[in-house]
């Protein structure tokens, strides 16, 4: 019958008979029969006839050949497995529903109702269009559109539930379906949409016309065949270049690239990226053109390294390389150990896959330009509009996208632009992000991480590090991973992703609900915004004051309205991922920061999220209680509420007197008296308290199996490194290194410092001491102390207390501004000496990469004064050492991972498109560096990587004895029971990462990674001149020069001085209209250039002015086994 030789065609009873035959006789059954007719009709090969001659396979699963429910669900399981092979997700959905209406097993999402979605309000006119909805009492509830992303999100989310109904046990085969390529998504999306207006028929088009999803199907059926025809024209071009054998244009044979992918992958990307790019850039109504073309490149060459994986079917290692019980991966024969397995294992994967080499910048531009000229070229919308006079529909074929300039901080440049009727539909169905593999959960383990650039998801290439377009970066990465410097690096990574989750059903009903109700309620927006506009004063017209208090009020207004919405589709992302997980156990893969930082690649719904986010996931196992398990878990309830200032035997007690609130908490949370919601953190207060009283409502509260997480936090952690690195003992008291009684508090000590100081203005009458006399709370002060050994600025402090400020509510928005300049000024005045040891050592590694970003190596130094200069117009009057100071400071964690700062100042590289000449960043080119952030960002980033070592460290211990971990920055989780194991493994790895000399090291690394880095002499004005004298004096610089940088630091000294009495002053003012932005008066330099001619060619050795260490205090590091509030 296949073949045609039968005079009938094979019907869903034929292929029913044929898939019954291969289940009970395929070699792998308990009848194994050997045909050769068996051989070519395995599920595969039968779907793929199935598809062919347009049978659905639900009627082939639902045929009576099957006589019982257990073949018939073995018949569905086969199909399925068969269609995520062949990457046909619509048949694993149409099997999922023909499953649903037959099974009999228990649904996770049974009972359990949908989500209602965000709404863009809208109504539609008698001719189609959409206007916005203007009412003056709205409903509860919105009526419109679904914006298009959240849309998106569900329809892919539906298909992870209906994947779980037929492949309930091969998670893997579902994790595939899952990382199917989002293009598949959207052309079932857009397709779907276009048939649905073709069979209503519409007499009037203007509805079919205005439809986003319609317009984007329409382009891409016209963009695909006009992309296989440039092609075809474009090989004709290249075949005659290359037999007249000269040099294609740049250098470079672009058809290679664009056979890469099918005409429709390629039309898709390039219409859904550019839409992605709708409004970026600071450009309204369009984007950059030199971003737009970078993206379309970048996105064709992930969707083809993607489809590479999927096509030579990749498997996975199972094992992660670190193993639970691996007592010994910190010796070298542990490491070595550990570090062949990892080699092993990547030669495996290596062998199987087929990755082409990075694409260069210029090939992503050449790449998307052509796709977007060729888009540009064929997109096209239907407006109407009616004429006035006659009553006339005038209707007119327009461009979608057009090319245009504008001028940004006094410069031309290029961008492309949606027609306005689009733009008007993109801003009532905003396409913020088609939904991608990367920001769902796994449902399998992640792939152990067997080099830089492969692990984490199975069919996607991601990257272990997020390096934002450094090759730099890169390069330093993968010279570490290939040497195999790298192995606990990527151990810890493996540990973080394999820590299994779950969702808190109890915490979601609750959350689900709250949702459904539209209010407003525990951090959750309302679905209508709830806050009143601002009234319009009456003498608005002809009083001023009257009038900016109105308008800055009513721009709060809008921007709070504006939040209200944007906090609520990230809210309804959430929630429909965790209903589309119930019942899964899921995985969170790792990667770092260029800093060593590790975050969860999910960015939807991970631990690392905000309070609901962590309140709805538990560990997907659990353990029981024991003794000490039950009282850390009271003592986790009582900090969460926000009583974590107290000993713990207080914060027990803290809970044993609220146990009729928690009880009502956990069985009533909505109709009960709703204690928890007074909480710091409502939801993971909630689900705490569901789990303590399911715990002492238990035969054995003690034995009670819990997987609810339990953190110990650091307090203020990189003043602890701090103190730790500095030996500083105030410092450690202050932030609980040392032993005490009770937990030290650095904010309120602070807080109360500002508190006296404002009380003494107060009495002498000053305004803003009257504004904010009792209202500087711990909360308003925080960010500002924990920031200052960060190098906060006046500018950055005044930002920070304005949004505590504006968050409190009792203070007039109008003047929150002047009022934190004056509290930011008694702040920083209040720290004084409190840190410092702390201030001591960030002076050190300012100065050092001050020094570090103006050297210049010696060959390259050598090699600039010496080759012929060839001047290219108006000749530089800038030395040439200039451009050749290009040292980032890198350094090494502990752990072997090589940071680079990837500061530079841009430089641009022009190519030449179809569309226009376009300026790209190209990280290729080198660039010189960004001396003033190099310096200003090396104490945060170095103590970042140290927090982030630690973390590391704690991870891979806690994995060598079998404890669950998880963690955020500072912050680490672990089960109750085992809280007293982690708390130990976090001192004896802080005091083994303190005891070995980190800050020595670290000099010890400058002066052999810089030994031959030579500073110009002229280059050192601003860098401290007075401590750096005497180096000078000893090395032999000429008296006259020193003396001459010392008077040109003076001068410096005193022009800061004057900017910075400025800046006070202007706290004093009543002027609320002062402008930061606004271009200041350049200072005159008389002297600089005469100070730049003499001192041109005198040049110092970097290692020799590097400044020496602090000297270390006495505080004893092991002094921190003692303490138990140093995490808690």
């Amino acid at each position: 019958m296949e073949n045609g030789h039968a005079p009938v065609q094979p019907t869903a009873n034929t292929y029913a008979i044929m898939l019954l035959a291969w289940l009970r006789f395929n070699p792998d059954s308990a009848s194994p029969t050997q045909t050769a007719a068996a051989e070519g009709h395995d599920p595969i090969s039968l779907l793929r006839s199935i598809i062919s001659r347009q049978v659905s396979p639900a009627l082939v699963v639902a045929d009576r050949a099957f006589t019982t429910n257990e073949e018939a669900t073995q018949a569905i399981k086969a199909l399925s497995r068969a269609a995520v092979q062949m990457g046909l997700s619509s048949v694993v959905n149409e099997l999922g529903l023909a499953d649903s209406l037959g099974r009999q097993v228990d649904d996770p999402l049974e009972n359990v109702p949908e989500a209602i979605p965000v709404m863009k309000p809208s109504k539609r006119r008698e001719d189609g269009t959409v206007s916005e909805l203007a009412t003056e009492n709205p409903p509860p509830l919105p009526e419109g559109d679904v914006p298009f992303n959240l849309d998106t999100l569900r329809r892919h989310l539906g298909q992870v539930v209906l994947a779980r109904r037929v492949l309930s046990e091969d998670v893997v085969l579902r994790q595939r379906l899952l990382e199917q390529s989002v293009y598949n998504v959207a052309v079932e999306r857009m397709k779907r949409q276009a048939e649905l207006f073709d069979q209503l028929g519409l007499p009037n088009k203007s509805l079919h016309s205005t439809d986003l999803r319609t317009w984007m199907w329409h382009w891409h059926q016209k963009l695909q065949a006009r992309i296989e025809a440039e092609i075809q024209n474009l090989e004709v071009e290249e075949r005659i270049i290359a037999r007249l054998k000269r040099k294609p244009k740049d250098g470079m044979l672009l058809t290679p690239f664009l056979r890469l992918l099918k005409p429709e992958k390629l039309s898709l990307i390039t219409i859904l990226e550019l839409m992605h790019l709708h409004g970026s850039g600071g450009v309204q109504d369009g984007m950059k053109t030199a971003r737009a073309l970078l993206s379309v490149g970048r996105a064709v060459e992930s969707e083809y390294k993607a489809e590479m994986c999927k096509k030579n079917n990749i498997s996975v290692p199972t094992s992660t390389p670190a193993r639970a019980g691996d007592q010994n991966i910190f010796t070298n024969l542990g490491y070595r150990d550990l570090h062949a397995r990892r080699v092993a294992a990547r030669k495996y994967m290596e062998d199987a896959e087929e990755w082409t080499t990075e694409w260069t910048q210029l090939v992503r531009v050449k790449v998307g330009s052509f796709l977007v000229d060729c888009l540009m070229d064929v997109a096209t919308v239907q407006r109407s509009i009616k004429d006035d006079r006659t009553g006339e529909i005038l209707t007119e074929e327009q461009p979608a996208f057009f090319h245009s300039y504008e001028y940004q901080r006094g410069h031309r440049l290029g961008v492309i632009k949606l027609n306005p009727a689009v733009a008007e539909r993109m801003s009532k169905d905003p396409i913020a992000e088609t939904l991608h593999p990367r920001h769902l959960p796994m449902l399998v383990k992640p792939k152990p991480w067997l080099s830089y650039n492969n692990g984490g998801y199975l069919y996607n290439r991601t990257w272990a590090m997020r390096f934002k377009e450094s090759r730099e970066q890169e390069l330093y990465l993968r010279h570490a991973s290939d040497a195999g410097r790298l192995e606990l690096v990527f151990a810890g990574l493996d540990v973080l992703g394999s820590t299994p989750w779950k969702i808190n059903k109890n915490v979601f009903d609750v959350v689900l609900q709250v949702w459904n109700s539209g209010e407003r309620f525990c951090k959750i927006p309302p679905a209508v915004p709830d806050e009143p506009e601002p009234e319009r004063p009456p003498n608005m017209e002809f009083d001023n004051k009257a009038r900016a208090i109105y308008l800055e009020r009513q721009k709060a207004w809008q921007q709070a309205k504006a939040s209200n919405h944007s906090d609520r589709c990230s809210i309804n992302y959430k929630v429909e991922i965790a209903r589309a997980f119930l019942g899964d156990t899921i995985y969170l893969p790792h990667n770092v920061d260029f800093r060593g930082r590790a975050y969860p690649i999910p960015p939807h719904l991970s631990h690392i999220g905000d309070d609901l986010s962590r309140g709805l996931l538990l560990f997907g196992e659990a353990k029981p209680l024991g003794e000490r398990g039950l009282r850390w878990l009271k003592i986790h309830l009582a900090n969460l509420y926000g009583y974590d200032k107290a000993s713990f035997d207080e914060r027990v007690e803290f809970v044993h007197e609220h146990l009729e609130d928690i009880y009502d908490s956990a069985e009533r949370p909505l109709e009960g008296r709703r204690w928890w919601t007074k909480a710091d953190d409502p939801w993971q207060c909630l689900a705490t308290c569901i789990e303590l009283r399911n715990a002492l409502e238990s035969p054995e509260p003690e034995a009670y199996e819990c997987a609810l997480p339990v953190h110990q936090d650091g307090t203020c952690n990189g003043l602890q490194h701090y103190a730790a690195l500095g030996g500083d003992a105030v410092g450690a008291a202050q932030v609980n290194l040392a032993a005490a009684d009770r937990p030290s508090d650095v904010y309120t000590y602070v807080a109360k410092m500002v508190e006296k100081s404002i009380e003494e203005d107060l009495a002498r009458g000053h305004e803003f001491a009257k504004l904010l006399s009792g209202k500087v709370s711990r909360k308003v002060v925080k960010q500002t102390v924990m920031t200052t050994v960060y190098g906060v600025t006046f500018v950055g402090a005044r930002d920070q207390i304005e949004r505590q400020l504006k968050d409190r509510g009792d203070i007039p928005p109008e003047q929150c501004w002047l009022a934190a300049s004056y509290l930011a000024k008694k702040v920083l005045e209040s720290i004084g000496d409190l840190f410092k040891g702390a201030k001591e050592i960030q002076t050190w590694l300012n100065t050092c990469a001050r020094l570090i970003a103006k050297s210049i190596p010696q060959d390259r130094l050598v090699q600039s004064l010496t080759e012929k200069h060839i001047s290219r117009g108006r000749r530089s009057s800038q030395p040439r050492w200039k451009k050749e100071q290009m040292t980032s400071v890198i350094w090494t964690t502990p752990l072997g991972l090589p940071i680079v700062q990837p500061y530079r100042a841009a430089k641009r590289k022009q190519v030449m498109t179809a569309l226009q000449t376009v300026f790209i960043s190209d990280p290729n080119v080198p660039s010189t560096v960004n001396s003033q952030k190099q310096a200003s960002a090396f104490p945060p980033n170095f103590i970042h990587s140290l927090d982030a070592t630690h973390m590391m460290l704690t991870a891979l211990e806690c994995r060598a004895r079998g404890i669950t971990f998880a963690s955020v920055h500072d912050s680490y989780w672990t089960h109750p029971s085992s809280i007293d194991q982690m708390n130990a493994i976090i001192r004896d790895t802080f005091i083994a990462l303190h005891s070995s000399d980190v800050l020595g090291a670290l000099a010890q690394e400058f002066r052999e990674r810089y030994a031959d880095y030579k500073v110009p002499l002229a280059a050192m004005r601003g860098l401290g001149m007075k401590k750096l004298t005497n180096e000078l004096s000893r090395l032999n610089v000429c008296p006259d020069d020193i003396k001459l940088l010392q008077e040109s630091e003076a001068q410096a000294e005193d022009e800061e001085a004057k900017d910075e009495d400025g800046v006070v002053d202007l706290t004093e003012d009543d002027d609320a209209d002062f402008d930061e932005d606004a271009e200041k008066p350049k200072k005159k330099r008389p002297a600089n250039d005469d100070i730049e001619g003499r001192l041109a060619s005198t040049f110092v050795n970097l290692v020799d002015i590097l400044p020496p260490l602090p000297q270390k205090g006495v505080f004893d590091v092991k002094a921190i086994k003692e303490s138990q509030y140093f995490f808690s």
